[in-house]
């Protein structure tokens, strides 16, 4: 397979799959012109983009290395962190909620997850969706991953206290909720993402490139939130696993990096900024 592709139904987006000219035997997710994510199906476990790499250090240090965990993410590109738990933590039980049901089924018929997967998804808003979900969830997730976009951007409406509130409550008491986060020059999104989260969270660090950390150039920053204390040990563990060079902030650091910033709430919510033209090229 060259290329594949789907017009989405509700953003009115093209999605496409192509094949990747520079890895061999892996593929990629580019949504209106913005690629969203990378999968190799002959090895899951193979992530490609930085951030990506640094949700599954994350993943790696929930509980015991390979034990199954319950997971729920929101937003599904094309289930590369869904395909990594899994290759990982096999058994693992999985909720995917995802917008558009063209993407979902175009990338189940040209990128087939593992039939032995327990992946289940669910098609609809994802905060709305979230807010449905069965009361026996609510207080079990290990992980919950928060990587909505539409295009290029994070709407507004999963940014605020309000949305944190909804997702938390689903958390385990020592579960993990990974945000990933984009944004450019000064970071004001960004910090004001950081904000709302430590404010929803008991304990909150940030991953980043050191670059994009300090702001000085459009990127992704990971947000990694719990109420049960992280431990912040292995972080210099994950900084040295790669991709350089980066850097983690948390405690004083990380009120430094907030400096200030509001906590986001659905009166003051507005979409992640857009990366600009040129940043990003599926060609």
């Amino acid at each position: 397979m060259d290329e594949a592709q789907v017009r989405l139904g509700v953003s009115g987006y093209l999605a496409k799959i192509e094949a990747d000219r520079f890895v061999p035997g892996t593929y990629q997710l580019v949504v209106d012109g913005t690629p969203q994510s990378h999968v190799n199906l002959d090895d899951p476990s193979e992530l490609f983009f930085e951030y990506v790499q640094r949700i599954g250090h994350i993943i790696d240090e929930i509980g015991d290395p390979g034990r199954p965990i319950t997971a729920v993410h929101l937003g599904a590109g094309a289930l590369t962190i869904p395909r990594y738990v899994e290759a990982t933590r096999p058994g693992s039980r999985q909720q995917v909620i995802e917008l558009e049901r063209e993407l979902v089924e175009l990338v189940r018929e040209h990128l087939p997850l593992p039939k032995r997967a327990q992946i289940r998804v669910r098609y609809g808003d994802a905060r709305e969706i979230v807010a449905k979900l069965p009361p026996g969830l609510h207080g079990t997730v290990d992980l919950v991953v928060v990587d909505v976009f539409s295009g290029a951007n994070t709407p507004a409406h999963v940014t605020s206290t309000e949305f944190y509130a909804s997702a938390v409550e689903l958390l385990a008491p020592d579960g993990v909720i990974v945000v990933n986060v984009a944004d450019g020059q000064g970071l004001a999104f960004a910090r004001g993402q950081a904000a709302t989260l430590a404010a929803s969270v008991a304990h909150v660090a940030a991953l980043a490139e050191t670059q994009v950390l300090k702001g000085r150039r459009f990127g992704n920053v990971v947000l990694v939130g719990s109420n049960t204390e992280l431990p912040l040990d292995y972080l210099p563990r994950l900084m040295a696993a790669g991709p350089h060079p980066a850097k983690s902030v948390s405690g004083r650091e990380l009120r430094d990096f907030i400096a200030g910033a509001s906590v986001v709430t659905d009166a003051t919510a507005v979409p992640s900024p857009s990366p600009g033209q040129g940043i990003f090229s599926s060609k």
